[in-house]
Protein backbone atom coordinates (compact mmCIF):
# COMPACT_ATOMS: atom_id res chain seq x y z
CA UNK A 1 0.00 0.00 0.00
CA UNK A 2 1.52 3.11 -1.02
CA UNK A 3 2.00 6.52 1.63
CA UNK A 4 -0.25 9.11 1.24
CA UNK A 5 1.60 12.32 1.06
CA UNK A 6 -0.03 15.03 3.33
CA UNK A 7 -1.26 18.50 1.63
CA UNK A 8 1.39 20.80 0.57
CA UNK A 9 1.82 23.33 3.98
CA UNK A 10 1.12 27.06 3.99
CA UNK A 11 4.57 29.12 4.10
CA UNK A 12 4.59 30.90 7.01
CA UNK A 13 5.61 35.06 6.80
CA UNK A 14 7.87 35.06 10.14
CA UNK A 15 10.29 37.18 11.71
CA UNK A 16 13.95 35.86 12.44
CA UNK A 17 13.53 36.78 16.31
CA UNK A 18 10.57 34.27 16.41
CA UNK A 19 11.66 31.49 14.31
CA UNK A 20 15.27 31.27 16.10
CA UNK A 21 13.78 31.49 19.54
CA UNK A 22 12.39 28.21 19.04
CA UNK A 23 13.14 25.08 20.75
CA UNK A 24 10.19 23.01 20.27
CA UNK A 25 10.21 20.88 17.02
CA UNK A 26 7.68 18.06 15.96
CA UNK A 27 8.73 15.16 13.23
CA UNK A 28 6.36 13.50 11.12
CA UNK A 29 5.63 9.71 11.83
CA UNK A 30 5.21 8.53 8.30
CA UNK A 31 7.07 9.04 5.07
CA UNK A 32 5.36 12.34 3.58
CA UNK A 33 4.15 13.39 6.46
CA UNK A 34 5.38 16.99 7.95
CA UNK A 35 7.63 18.12 10.32
CA UNK A 36 7.14 21.10 11.87
CA UNK A 37 8.88 23.78 14.31
CA UNK A 38 6.87 25.32 16.73
CA UNK A 39 7.74 28.36 18.30
CA UNK A 40 6.80 30.64 21.54
CA UNK A 41 3.82 31.94 19.96
CA UNK A 42 2.29 28.64 18.69
CA UNK A 43 3.10 28.97 14.93
CA UNK A 44 3.91 25.56 13.39
CA UNK A 45 6.46 25.81 10.92
CA UNK A 46 6.73 23.98 7.91
CA UNK A 47 7.55 26.45 5.49
CA UNK A 48 8.16 29.76 5.66
CA UNK A 49 8.33 33.31 3.76
CA UNK A 50 11.48 35.19 4.47
CA UNK A 51 13.00 38.33 3.61
CA UNK A 52 16.17 40.58 4.55
CA UNK A 53 19.60 41.87 3.55
CA UNK A 54 22.35 39.04 2.31
CA UNK A 55 24.56 39.11 5.04
CA UNK A 56 26.96 35.57 4.63
CA UNK A 57 26.76 33.23 1.62
CA UNK A 58 29.32 30.50 1.45
CA UNK A 59 29.65 27.36 -0.84
CA UNK A 60 30.85 24.18 0.47
CA UNK A 61 32.49 21.34 -1.26
CA UNK A 62 31.57 17.07 -0.40
CA UNK A 63 31.65 13.93 -1.59
CA UNK A 64 28.46 14.77 -3.07
CA UNK A 65 28.75 17.19 -4.60
CA UNK A 66 28.42 21.44 -3.52
CA UNK A 67 26.25 22.88 -0.74
CA UNK A 68 25.38 26.28 0.07
CA UNK A 69 24.58 28.30 3.49
CA UNK A 70 23.78 31.51 4.49
CA UNK A 71 22.21 34.62 6.40
CA UNK A 72 19.59 36.66 6.09
CA UNK A 73 19.06 39.93 8.45
CA UNK A 74 15.66 41.16 8.67
CA UNK A 75 15.28 44.08 11.46
CA UNK A 76 14.90 41.32 14.62
CA UNK A 77 17.86 38.96 13.71
CA UNK A 78 19.13 36.35 10.79
CA UNK A 79 17.39 33.42 8.97
CA UNK A 80 19.59 30.76 8.80
CA UNK A 81 19.49 28.99 4.99
CA UNK A 82 21.29 26.34 3.15
CA UNK A 83 20.82 24.77 -0.50
CA UNK A 84 21.83 20.97 -0.27
CA UNK A 85 23.76 19.09 -2.79
CA UNK A 86 20.77 17.22 -4.07
CA UNK A 87 19.44 20.57 -4.92
CA UNK A 88 21.03 20.67 -8.12
CA UNK A 89 18.83 23.13 -10.02
CA UNK A 90 18.99 25.72 -7.39
CA UNK A 91 23.14 25.53 -7.97
CA UNK A 92 23.94 27.52 -10.70
CA UNK A 93 21.45 30.60 -9.14
CA UNK A 94 23.38 29.82 -5.75
CA UNK A 95 26.77 30.82 -7.63
CA UNK A 96 25.38 33.76 -9.12
CA UNK A 97 24.19 34.99 -5.72
CA UNK A 98 27.94 33.67 -4.32
CA UNK A 99 29.92 36.19 -7.17
CA UNK A 100 27.51 39.26 -5.72
CA UNK A 101 28.48 38.30 -2.20
CA UNK A 102 31.90 38.04 -2.71
CA UNK A 103 32.21 41.05 -4.92
CA UNK A 104 31.44 43.29 -2.23
CA UNK A 105 27.39 43.39 -3.23
CA UNK A 106 24.85 43.57 -0.44
CA UNK A 107 21.04 42.89 -1.45
CA UNK A 108 17.86 42.11 -0.81
CA UNK A 109 16.67 38.55 -0.80
CA UNK A 110 13.36 36.61 -0.44
CA UNK A 111 13.01 32.77 0.35
CA UNK A 112 10.42 29.96 1.05
CA UNK A 113 12.32 27.42 2.51
CA UNK A 114 11.35 24.69 4.61
CA UNK A 115 11.52 24.25 8.75
CA UNK A 116 14.75 22.19 9.68
CA UNK A 117 16.71 22.34 12.73
CA UNK A 118 19.54 20.45 14.59
CA UNK A 119 19.90 19.60 17.78
CA UNK A 120 23.09 19.63 20.03
CA UNK A 121 23.73 17.02 22.85
CA UNK A 122 22.80 18.50 25.55
CA UNK A 123 19.30 19.79 23.83
CA UNK A 124 20.05 22.82 21.83
CA UNK A 125 18.16 23.40 19.14
CA UNK A 126 19.54 25.63 15.91
CA UNK A 127 17.02 26.67 13.93
CA UNK A 128 17.63 26.63 9.47
CA UNK A 129 15.82 26.67 6.45
CA UNK A 130 16.26 24.32 3.60
CA UNK A 131 15.85 26.58 0.51
CA UNK A 132 12.88 25.36 -2.00
CA UNK A 133 12.87 29.03 -3.97
CA UNK A 134 14.74 32.49 -3.81
CA UNK A 135 14.99 35.88 -5.62
CA UNK A 136 16.49 39.25 -4.98
CA UNK A 137 13.90 41.66 -4.32
CA UNK A 138 13.13 45.57 -4.44
CA UNK A 139 12.88 47.93 -1.73
CA UNK A 140 9.11 47.80 -2.05
CA UNK A 141 8.67 44.09 -2.05
CA UNK A 142 11.11 44.06 1.23
CA UNK A 143 8.80 46.81 2.72
CA UNK A 144 5.62 44.90 1.68
CA UNK A 145 6.94 41.54 3.51
CA UNK A 146 7.93 43.18 6.77
CA UNK A 147 4.42 44.94 6.84
CA UNK A 148 2.93 41.02 6.28
CA UNK A 149 5.26 39.48 8.64
CA UNK A 150 4.58 42.34 11.04
CA UNK A 151 0.22 41.79 10.71
CA UNK A 152 0.69 37.88 11.10
CA UNK A 153 3.11 38.06 14.52
CA UNK A 154 0.88 40.74 16.30
CA UNK A 155 -2.20 38.02 15.49
CA UNK A 156 0.06 35.45 17.36
CA UNK A 157 0.77 37.58 20.19
CA UNK A 158 -2.74 38.58 20.29
CA UNK A 159 -3.52 34.51 20.26
CA UNK A 160 -0.87 33.72 23.14
CA UNK A 161 -1.87 37.14 25.56
CA UNK A 162 -5.88 35.55 24.62
CA UNK A 163 -4.30 32.08 25.93
CA UNK A 164 -2.91 32.99 29.38
CA UNK A 165 -5.09 30.97 32.37
CA UNK A 166 -6.53 28.87 29.62
CA UNK A 167 -5.86 25.16 29.31
CA UNK A 168 -3.12 24.32 27.48
CA UNK A 169 -5.15 21.63 25.02
CA UNK A 170 -6.14 22.78 21.05
CA UNK A 171 -10.01 22.28 21.23
CA UNK A 172 -10.67 24.70 24.54
CA UNK A 173 -8.36 26.77 23.40
CA UNK A 174 -10.36 26.90 19.94
CA UNK A 175 -13.47 26.87 21.91
CA UNK A 176 -12.37 29.96 23.56
CA UNK A 177 -11.76 32.53 20.98
CA UNK A 178 -8.17 31.03 19.96
CA UNK A 179 -7.86 30.80 15.79
CA UNK A 180 -8.34 27.27 14.67
CA UNK A 181 -4.85 27.43 12.87
CA UNK A 182 -3.00 28.65 15.57
CA UNK A 183 -5.01 26.57 18.50
CA UNK A 184 -2.96 23.10 18.23
CA UNK A 185 0.50 25.15 18.30
CA UNK A 186 -0.38 27.09 20.80
CA UNK A 187 -2.00 24.36 23.24
CA UNK A 188 1.95 22.86 22.71
CA UNK A 189 3.99 25.74 22.87
CA UNK A 190 2.12 26.74 26.24
CA UNK A 191 2.97 23.28 27.32
CA UNK A 192 6.58 22.91 26.44
CA UNK A 193 7.60 26.82 27.15
CA UNK A 194 7.17 28.84 30.53
CA UNK A 195 5.61 32.02 30.25
CA UNK A 196 7.27 34.78 28.67
CA UNK A 197 7.26 38.86 28.28
CA UNK A 198 6.09 39.55 24.73
CA UNK A 199 7.89 42.80 25.01
CA UNK A 200 10.72 41.91 22.36
CA UNK A 201 8.32 41.06 19.64
CA UNK A 202 6.66 43.78 20.21
CA UNK A 203 10.32 45.89 19.82
CA UNK A 204 10.61 43.77 16.75
CA UNK A 205 7.57 44.18 14.96
CA UNK A 206 7.73 48.30 15.74
CA UNK A 207 11.29 48.06 14.06
CA UNK A 208 10.22 46.55 11.19
CA UNK A 209 6.64 48.65 10.77
CA UNK A 210 9.92 51.43 10.99
CA UNK A 211 11.56 50.32 8.02
CA UNK A 212 8.51 49.39 5.99
CA UNK A 213 6.87 52.76 6.77
CA UNK A 214 10.32 54.83 6.26
CA UNK A 215 10.84 56.27 9.18
CA UNK A 216 13.91 53.97 9.65
CA UNK A 217 16.58 52.66 7.04
CA UNK A 218 18.16 49.41 6.61
CA UNK A 219 21.46 50.52 6.96
CA UNK A 220 20.40 51.98 10.26
CA UNK A 221 18.85 48.51 11.20
CA UNK A 222 21.65 46.20 9.84
CA UNK A 223 24.24 48.55 12.08
CA UNK A 224 21.53 48.24 15.07
CA UNK A 225 21.66 44.60 14.55
CA UNK A 226 25.89 44.38 14.01
CA UNK A 227 26.84 46.30 17.40
CA UNK A 228 24.24 43.68 18.84
CA UNK A 229 26.78 40.69 17.64
CA UNK A 230 29.62 39.59 19.57
CA UNK A 231 32.08 39.68 16.52
CA UNK A 232 30.99 40.78 13.14
CA UNK A 233 33.08 40.78 9.89
CA UNK A 234 32.52 44.14 8.00
CA UNK A 235 35.10 43.74 5.31
CA UNK A 236 33.32 45.14 2.20
CA UNK A 237 30.41 46.15 3.20
CA UNK A 238 29.60 49.64 2.26
CA UNK A 239 29.09 52.48 4.81
CA UNK A 240 25.21 53.11 6.15
CA UNK A 241 25.06 56.48 4.45
CA UNK A 242 25.44 55.56 1.21
CA UNK A 243 21.75 53.26 1.91
CA UNK A 244 18.66 54.65 1.22
CA UNK A 245 15.61 54.48 3.35
CA UNK A 246 12.93 52.02 2.17
CA UNK A 247 9.99 54.48 0.62
CA UNK A 248 6.82 54.12 2.78
CA UNK A 249 4.21 51.10 0.94
CA UNK A 250 0.79 52.30 1.24
CA UNK A 251 -1.24 52.67 4.07
CA UNK A 252 0.25 51.04 6.77
CA UNK A 253 -1.33 53.08 9.81
CA UNK A 254 -3.62 50.55 10.99
CA UNK A 255 -0.85 48.11 11.62
CA UNK A 256 0.99 50.65 13.36
CA UNK A 257 -1.91 51.45 15.80
CA UNK A 258 -2.49 47.51 16.21
CA UNK A 259 1.15 47.37 17.27
CA UNK A 260 1.35 50.16 19.52
CA UNK A 261 -1.78 49.16 21.40
CA UNK A 262 0.00 45.57 21.77
CA UNK A 263 3.01 47.63 23.48
CA UNK A 264 0.90 49.47 25.75
CA UNK A 265 0.26 48.73 29.46
CA UNK A 266 -1.92 51.98 29.88
CA UNK A 267 0.89 54.15 30.05
CA UNK A 268 1.35 54.80 25.99
CA UNK A 269 4.15 53.23 23.87
CA UNK A 270 6.68 55.30 22.15
CA UNK A 271 6.83 55.48 18.49
CA UNK A 272 8.42 58.29 16.17
CA UNK A 273 5.48 59.78 13.93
Amino acid sequence: MESRRSPRQTAIRMLAQEYSDASLTEMGTGEFDPSFVITKLGARVNRALVAGVIDRLERRDGDNGPSYSGHIRDPTGNHVFNIAPFQEEMHSEAEELLARFESGDRFLISLVGKARWFETEDGGVFTSLRVEQLAIIDKERYSRWLVDAAEATLRRMKAYEDSVGLEAEATTLANRGIPKDVAEGMAQARSHYPEFDLENYRVGVLQALSIASGRSSMAEAELEMSRSQESVDDQGIESPETKAPIEPVGDISATIIRAIESADGGQGAEYDS
